[in-house]
């Protein structure tokens, strides 16, 4: 049966090679000085399809994240070996812009993060920083806020603060500044972690409503979601190497529905049925 079956939010995914690749992880480990988070992962990300990473905590999930657009430049001692290329190109090499990365491959992160700004200039904010070309900054802000179901609730009061807002308005809010850069890719870090159930569904929905343009990779620990929203699945978990130190490694990866109901690895099997993790 095709994801949508799998639960109620989830479009219809494609198969394998039925879309495009955008994202392409290659025999990928992640460094922390001299510790190894990640060890060896290959995937790829489709295009327009949501993914999600899933597994127990301190299993890499995360860390793979962001080396999908080099937020973990931003620690110190982190590298990646292996290859990660964005529609071919390697993200890490040398001539590569990583500011560039991050506008073309946005992040929404675990708690919402407005700046203490209003409204309207949270959108346009990232516009005015990145030196974006655009005709009438009015019509972009409304237009990221359309994309983000937001701007019915909050048309009326673009220039009262953003940290009014609701946790799962902020959040909207945060992903309506994330599209206004006009991204390709969205990755999203828990995102519905710290919001209620009902601002958690709005978030769901909304996901798979920009799957229609956007690509979207999220770390999740609620599997019930990734059953919901997401095409594909990659699971991770935790392995113990012959030294003892722990690293993060990809179990499995592959869409939805087969990962929860018919996984090919017994680990996927005992992680779905709360055997363990």
């Amino acid at each position: 049966m095709p994801p949508a079956q799998a639960g109620e939010r989830a479009a219809t995914g494609q198969p394998w090679g039925a879309t495009e690749p955008v994202l392409h992880l290659q025999d990928v480990s992640i460094y922390y000085g001299a510790y190894m988070a990640v060890r060896g992962v290959d995937m790829t990300v489709a295009q327009n399809e949501i993914t999600a990473l899933i597994g127990p905590s301190g299993c890499g999930k995360s860390t793979v994240l962001r080396s999908l657009n080099r937020m973990n430049d931003l620690i110190i001692g982190a590298r990646v070996e292996g290859r990660v290329s964005y529609h071919g190109q390697d993200l890490y090499a040398k001539d590569v812009d990583p500011i560039e990365v991050r506008r073309r491959i946005g992040m929404v992160f675990q708690k919402p993060n407005p700046f203490p700004k209003s409204i309207y200039d949270n959108i346009a904010y990232g516009p005015k920083v990145t030196g974006m070309k655009v005709t009438n900054m009015d019509d972009l802000v409304e237009q990221a806020l359309r994309q983000a179901a937001l701007w019915d609730e909050v048309k009326d009061k673009l220039k009262q603060s953003a940290l009014a807002l609701s946790g799962g308005q902020q959040q909207r809010l945060c992903i309506a500044r994330t599209i206004a850069v006009r991204p390709e890719v969205i990755l999203m870090d828990e995102p519905c972690s710290a919001l209620d159930p009902i601002a958690t569904g709005k978030i769901e929905d909304l996901m798979v409503g920009l799957a229609r343009d956007y690509t979207i990779v999220i770390v999740t620990h609620n599997m019930q979601q990734a059953a919901r929203v997401s095409h594909r699945t990659a699971f991770f978990t935790a392995e113990v190497d012959e030294q003892g130190e722990r690293h993060g490694r990809l179990v499995e990866y592959d869409r939805t529905n087969k990962i929860f109901t018919n996984p090919s690895e017994k680990r996927t099997e005992d992680y779905i049925t709360g055997r363990f993790g």
